[in-house]
């Protein structure tokens, strides 16, 4: 009974002794570094596969409408342009590197290199967007809409088959969700980037950086599943 009350007060004085357990940036209910970006991982792992399940959804319904429907997805994909969708994909890839290249950075304590990854991916994805931009667009302009505005004309009328107007649906909704996820990691990489450039990540703390590289990696693998089923096969 004795000997409780003074293991009890001598466990602060040890852990000052060790003088630097506590980082800067741990949450002081969490017992080391590793255990908190073990969990803020988890967390983010939780997270991916409600975004897997969002996307499975989609997937499944555009597997469902091919399968009803081949002939009518045989003719309007023809609309879609795998080059553009092509380039699209080169470019995600080459995103997906400048961000792991980035994290490799960052863990060797070369900020400035991470900083310059950080705005090469963000240019990245704005080529992405620009390029999805000009798709959309051009099919807007001759009446290829999803669902009842769907209204092709000129050459475009070719497109005119049945149940055309859904696959318009599934492809704009589809490729739609991911631009806006692409959208949400441009706006945190660049958050990211103006953290870099005041100096808060370093060697030993780096956690959101690689926490929103999971992130643009399943962003990225999705995008790989939509490009060939979409405008491919």
């Amino acid at each position: 009974m004795a000997q409780t009350p003074t293991a009890t007060a001598t466990a602060p004085v040890e852990h000052e002794a060790h003088g630097h357990a506590h980082h800067p940036r741990q949450q002081h209910h969490f017992v080391s570094m590793d255990q908190q970006f073990d969990a803020a991982k988890l967390g983010m792992w939780l997270f991916l596969i409600t975004e897997i399940l969002l996307f499975s959804g989609m997937f499944v319904a555009y597997a469902v409408y091919r399968s009803w429907y081949p002939e009518t997805f045989d003719v309007a994909s023809g609309a879609l342009d795998p080059f553009l969708g092509g380039l699209n994909t080169l470019v995600l890839l080459t995103s997906s590197l400048t961000v792991a290249l980035s994290i490799n950075a960052i863990q060797r304590g070369k900020v400035k290199k991470m900083n310059w990854l950080l705005l090469a991916t963000i240019l990245l994805a704005g080529v992405f967007m620009v390029v999805k931009y000009f798709e959309y667009t051009a099919k807007f302009d001759h009446g290829l809409f999803p669902g009842e505005h769907f209204h092709p004309h000129g050459e475009y009328t070719k497109y005119d088959v049945p149940y055309a107007p859904q696959f318009f649906s599934i492809y704009f909704v589809m490729t739609g969700i991911h631009g806006f996820h692409v959208l949400v990691g441009m706006a945190v990489f660049g958050w990211l980037l103006t953290r870099g450039i005041r100096g808060h990540f370093n060697s030993e703390w780096y956690t959101p950086i690689e926490l929103t590289g999971l992130y643009w990696h399943v962003v990225d693998i999705i995008w790989i599943f939509l490009f060939p089923l979409m405008y491919l096969i």
